[in-house]
């Protein structure tokens, strides 16, 4: 197994994130243990959860990831062994993640009955990295979120600078020893950073975003944030939620895949994205690669990413997206991906 700094934090993660997310739905709690076991066991040291786990949230489900790594960490007793990552909700109209069924938003009183959930069901008095999992402001990060539209700027927030307070509390206090985002754009990044500088706050770690060969919308202008302040990518979604690999072509809708299951496919399905992917298909065949290691390997070679986070519902995914941390993507190789990218820029952003 690689590794990488996290950011600025004197931490190294490896180059393989163990994604959690359908511990709860799509997992039974001895699976998530499994995966746990066996990720540790190949050098991965590196969990990502969050307060909303597992997905697709609902209230009856909604916090269950967390408490599956809780009984994990108390069953094995090693918790120094994991940097472990966890998220706060970010503005929404969801009304079961607070005690009064107030909808979400970034504000002390939020914030801190979240953090002290989570750690509660992690079995935890501290997290490595806590990340604000979307924006508190109104951002076009949704359905579309390369198209600009006035109404997207408007509506309630609480300042950066407010929550990057928050944030330096809960690290004064031990619970938190660093801070990340998620789903942010590169203005919001650099205002965080900001502000962590002109008000001695935390520095952000890392940004957790989707990128993968469908959506590479994270080179335009993040990218650069993350080569020139450190704060890397924690990259979410490598495999485009599996239409990568192939299995949903044609309308095709495997027993127990999570697009069969929940219908939440629809960001992988645009126009263009099956012509894009049936191209990487046959590139990779062509190379001799699996589709899905290529996919993956070309996200770990990026020099902006810091850890490439993998989810899998059975072992054998597991294995195989852990291993892609060994395989190489040629210079030839990426040349004829970048070649399809031309053709296909972006159809799944």
């Amino acid at each position: 197994m690689q590794y990488r700094p996290l950011g600025r934090t004197g931490l190294d993660v490896s180059l393989i994130c163990l994604g959690t997310m359908t511990w709860g739905q799509q997992n039974t709690e001895a699976e998530g243990h499994a995966q746990m076991d066996y990720a540790l066991d190949q050098g991965v040291n590196f969990f990502d959860t969050a307060e909303l786990y597992s997905i697709p949230p609902k209230a009856e489900t909604q916090g269950s990831t967390e408490r599956i790594i809780g009984t994990w960490f108390k069953a094995r007793k090693n918790r120094g062994k994991v940097i472990l990552a966890s998220k706060v909700i970010g503005r929404s109209q969801n009304t079961w993640f607070r005690d009064d069924g107030s909808t979400t938003q970034l504000n002390r009183a939020q914030m801190t009955e979240a953090l002290d959930k989570s750690l509660k069901r992690l079995q935890t008095d501290y997290l490595d990295l806590y990340q604000l999992h979307f924006p508190d402001r109104a951002v076009p990060w949704g359905s579309n979120p390369t198209v600009f539209r006035v109404q997207d700027y408007r509506g309630p927030e609480n300042p950066i600078e407010e929550i990057l307070e928050v944030l330096g509390d809960f690290v004064k206090a031990g619970k938190v020893r660093h801070v990340g985002l998620s789903n942010e754009s590169a203005w919001g990044t650099m205002r965080f950073l900001a502000a962590s500088e002109t008000r001695g706050l935390p520095r952000v770690a890392s940004i957790q975003n989707a990128y993968n060969l469908l959506n590479r919308t994270y080179e335009v202008a993040l990218a650069e944030v993350s080569m020139r302040e450190q704060v890397g990518l924690l990259a979410y979604s490598p495999l485009a939620q599996g239409y990568l690999t192939g299995k949903y072509l044609d309308g095709a809708r495997p027993a127990g895949a999570r697009t069969t299951l929940f219908n939440r496919g629809q960001r992988y399905e645009r126009p263009g994205a099956e012509d894009a992917i049936r191209k990487y298909l046959a590139l990779a065949s062509d190379a001799g690669l699996d589709p899905a290691q290529m996919a993956l390997a070309f996200v770990n070679s990026r020099p902006f990413v810091t850890s490439n986070i993998i989810g899998a519902t059975t072992m054998d995914q597991l294995a195989i997206a852990i291993a892609s941390a060994k395989v190489t993507i040629t210079a030839d190789v990426e040349e004829r991906i970048d070649a399809i990218h031309q053709l296909h820029s972006n159809t799944c952003p």
